[in-house]
């Protein structure tokens, strides 16, 4: 596997965008919402680069099954999501590739009333964009690959990696 972003790059990626959420967000009630599976060791980072009271939840979504490559049906389950109602809310993902998934959390979350909610994703492939929708903040901007690690899957394996890599059509 080729290494696309390395452990470094990452973490002052992530420090970077809890400093500016900080700001943002200061002296008002925010929940960072992160999405199953994904997401987990992002928003652990996150939330530590953070430095204003807020509270964090999970929504799961899921469009890959097994060994596949390419998204199939979409599901959502809220079951985990905590109280939003009025609370500024910032959704983490992540990748943001075709953006449907996003787009659709963006939607069913309005129907909680928060305040307000804004969309981050660790990666974006904007090659791959399928509706109009482009996240309010990212970490990078990737080529169209298929990639893995912190927290980025195949069949459920590699989320462990400390680095993003791409994963060779010999290594599926």
């Amino acid at each position: 596997m080729e290494t696309l972003l390395n452990e470094k790059a990452i973490a002052d990626r992530v420090s970077e965008l809890g400093g500016s959420f900080t700001e943002i967000y200061r002296g008002r009630p925010l929940t960072v919402l992160g999405v199953l599976n994904g997401s987990v060791i992002l928003v652990a980072d996150l939330i530590r680069a953070i430095n204003i009271p807020h509270q964090i939840g999970f929504v799961r979504a899921s469009s890959y099954r097994g060994e596949t490559t390419v998204a199939g049906q979409l599901t959502i389950d809220t079951d985990l999501l905590p109280d939003i109602t009025g609370r500024d809310v910032l959704l983490v993902d992540d990748i943001f590739d075709t953006g449907r998934t996003m787009a659709r959390l963006l939607g069913e979350l309005q129907r909680y009333q928060p305040a307000s909610i804004r969309s981050m994703a660790l990666l974006w492939k904007p090659a791959r964009r399928e509706v109009e929708l482009v996240p309010d903040f990212y970490g990078f901007q990737i080529p169209d690959a298929f990639v893995v690690g912190y927290g980025l899957d195949y069949n459920d394996d590699y989320r462990h990696l400390r680095q993003i890599q791409v994963l060779n059509s010999e290594e599926i």
